[in-house]
């Protein structure tokens, strides 16, 4: 398949750049990543987000291109759709890219269905980063710097900065060429992880008055209300890694972020450790995403919702 996806490549001339909603490193890496090879080839490419790009990530370069009303689609060629487990995690304008004829689908979501007729997915891949990486490699395409920058930043923020189990031997060997090639890791860092906004700490500082444990289940967990969001400034992108507090904390195996995204309507990320798979977790409720790192949405009151979910992990954690 990667061979055909570079067929498309080399052969079109008009490509439309999309990822899910509520971006995050990974997404935002991919898309500028492709965005860059596919100009510095001469191609025609333009990136749509229904969501803005988060501060943190603006640095990257070409991120002021990003469009967030979608053009007229007749005009291109080629949907390439990435990190996405399905197409509806694009948002509202998902049943429009639908139509474009060729969809080139790459991802490593275990959840991912191989949608799309070209479909380049490996859920052992640390990120969909990585996967580019290999793409633009296998195409004989010189590396940028602009283009070893955004995939260092998409593979460090999928793999925690090289913490979680899914950085293997290919993937550091892959983000030592990116630096070889311009990407500075001090520097990627910093923008992302050392640029905080006073909202966020002031959010974290009110978020932790909600940190709970469910010894039992090796559960630990927290919370954000808009009212919360509200009253700090913040917004919802400030909430990015908080879900890592309460996996850092010894005993605990399973980690839970409930966002309130609406009245009645929570956002969850779930993280593990160990050998407890949160992705089927997701999936229980309609999610998806890693061994280690998921996330769903479900519709209730956070009371039912919390309890649902625990005893979900529960089972999990006693197989």
């Amino acid at each position: 398949m990667l061979n055909k996806i570079i067929g498309i490549i080399n052969n079109c001339q008009s490509f439309l750049i999309t990822s899910h909603v509520r971006l995050d490193g990974d997404a935002i890496g991919s898309e500028m990543a492709m965005y860059q090879m596919l100009t510095h080839m001469g191609k025609i490419a333009v990136v749509y987000n229904q969501d803005e790009t988060p501060g943190n990530y603006r640095f990257l370069p070409g991120t002021e291109e990003i469009v967030h009303t979608l053009p007229d689609l007749e005009r291109y060629e080629v949907a390439v759709v990435l990190d996405c487990s399905d197409l509806e995690r694009i948002g509202d304008e998902a049943s429009r890219i639908v139509d474009v004829k060729r969809i080139i689908n790459i991802d490593h979501h275990i959840s991912n269905g191989n949608f799309g007729g070209f479909a380049y997915v490996d859920h052992q891949a640390s990120s969909t980063g990585e996967l580019l990486y290999r793409l633009i490699k296998a195409m004989g395409v010189d590396f940028t710097k602009d283009m070893a920058t955004s995939l260092f930043a998409a593979i460090l923020t999928d793999t925690g900065g090289f913490r979680y189990r899914n950085t293997k031997k290919d993937t550091l060997i892959a983000s030592g060429h990116l630096i070889e090639k311009g990407a500075d890791p001090q520097w990627i860092s910093e923008n992302i992880y050392e640029s905080n906004p006073p909202s966020k700490i002031r959010l974290l500082t009110r978020v932790l008055d909600t940190l709970t444990f469910d010894w039992s289940k090796k559960v630990g967990y927290m919370v954000v209300s808009r009212k919360t969001l509200e009253e700090t400034g913040a917004l919802m992108e400030h909430t990015e890694g908080f879900v890592d507090v309460p996996r850092s904390i010894q005993g605990i195996e399973v980690s839970i972020l409930f966002n309130e995204v609406s009245d009645q309507y929570f956002k969850l990320s779930l993280r593990s450790k160990g050998k407890v798979n949160v992705e089927r977790v997701a999936r229980t409720f309609g999610g998806g995403g890693h061994i280690n790192a998921a996330a769903c949405q479900i519709e209730g009151d956070l009371e039912t919702i919390r309890q649902r979910v625990l005893d979900v992990i529960g089972t999990a954690v006693e197989s």
